[in-house]
């Protein structure tokens, strides 16, 4: 197979010089089943388009590095936060139509959207909603491993409408450098979105993110039921996690989410291990969710709890509610989301935020079948639970700091 050296094409990897066109005249000659080899360096680039049946190798010591300048990244109209809306492109990106088998590979090197630069810019402009570090959409047979991502101006990898996904042995960085350094000025910098994909395995990786680490989803409210394309038969496993908010269902899931392993995970100065989120509006399902063989350590107080947070495990159905009525029923109708068969099992955690527990259905849709087994949670506050139906423990010993 051919294997096309963007240096080869003026790409220059001194940092100097903007490299989009000769990285991208590389992308677009390589053969099917070629590779884009990009060398040890730093390649300064804008929006790059990759297409079926390639890979993007990033050598030992290679860095592609975001262009600091918006207008490199031009508008692009595509799905984000559950509505298609006009959005920057991504360092990475797919266009929108059916592709297959891409891969991005490598020796550990780093993909940096240099994302608190454009964060700036593009929230002064308003031209779009904040582009991606990579962005691979209507794919089939996506492989992303043994590189680095990092520092996105929002959501750092984000899937949506792909199937036979692999992801293995990457580190995602959203909230620091490499020196421990905060990225300035950057939120909602999620580490991994899963978004109305099925068949993806995610292993063996690191992920330091801003907000939620892994987030699974599948659109929002009436355009995300119309399109009702859910997020199902996801695995996620041997991973660590090193700050933001653990692995999260929701809040956009209103085509449904189903079919989700979380197995053997640590998580470390981690607010939360598993947080399923939904609202009022969104419809839909929450269900087949299994957490298993995972442990938390907080010792970050920087968070406390809010309506975006409630506790190390929690599932909650007035997320984003500062105020609620737990006890009232609205109507329900296509628009009431349901959350169901939800497994929690060998799970420690001690955490200084939040509750240990918090488990809050919705009055007219109770949260049903929740089995919880061989769990130790101790919290700032122990457990909560309200509107939940056939809620099954075995060995569960939850603790606070106020007893």
């Amino acid at each position: 197979m051919s294997r096309l050296n963007i240096v080869d094409f003026g790409a220059a990897g001194d940092g100097s010089a903007l490299c989009t066109k000769a990285i991208q005249r590389a992308i677009d000659l390589c053969e099917k089943g070629g590779t884009v080899y990009v060398p040890a360096g730093v390649f300064r680039t804008g929006a790059l388009y990759l297409k079926s049946d390639m890979t993007l190798y990033l050598e030992k010591g290679a860095k592609l590095l975001g262009s600091d300048n918006a207008e490199d990244f031009p508008i692009m109209g595509y799905p984000f936060e559950g509505l298609d809306q006009l959005c920057y492109a991504s360092l990475l990106n797919t266009d929108g139509a059916p592709h297959r088998n891409i891969s991005i590979d490598g020796n550990g090197g780093v993909i940096d959207a240099n994302g608190a630069a454009l964060f700036a810019q593009e929230m002064k402009e308003k031209k779009g909603k904040r582009g991606r570090a990579v962005c691979l959409r209507n794919t089939k047979g996506v492989t992303i491993r043994n590189v680095v991502i990092r520092q996105s101006p929002s959501w750092c990898l984000h899937l949506l409408y792909c199937r036979d996904v692999r992801i293995d042995h990457i580190e995602v960085h959203t909230k620091y450098d490499e020196n421990g350094n905060r990225y300035q000025g950057i939120y909602n910098g999620d580490g991994i979105d899963i978004d109305s994909c099925r068949d993806v395995v995610v292993t063996d990786s690191l992920i330091a993110s801003q907000d939620d680490c892994i987030a699974v989803k599948s659109g929002r409210n009436e355009e995300g039921r119309r399109v009702g394309i859910p997020s199902e038969n996801i695995t996620i496993e041997n991973c660590t996690f090193l700050s933001g908010f653990g692995v999260a269902m929701g809040s956009e899931m209103s085509g449904g989410v189903r079919n989700v392993y979380v197995r053997n995970c640590s998580f470390e100065n981690v607010f939360s291990i598993a947080s399923i989120k939904a609202i009022r509006g969104r419809g839909s399902y929450i269900r087949n969710i299994h957490y298993e063989n995972c442990s938390l350590v907080n010792r970050d107080t920087s968070i406390g709890m809010s309506q975006w947070f409630r506790g190390a495990i929690y599932l909650d159905g007035f997320y984003g509610a500062k105020e609620f009525d737990a006890d009232t029923p609205a109507g329900a109708d296509e628009s009431t989301p349901v959350m169901e068969d939800i497994y929690l099992k060998d799970i420690t955690v001690e955490t200084v935020a939040g509750y240990a527990v918090y488990l809050c259905g919705l009055p007219e849709s109770h949260a049903r079948n929740l089995f919880l087994e061989n769990i130790k949670a101790h919290g700032q506050y122990g457990l909560f639970s309200k509107n939940i139906d056939e809620s099954h423990m075995k060995n569960v010993y939850i603790t606070s700091d106020l007893e």
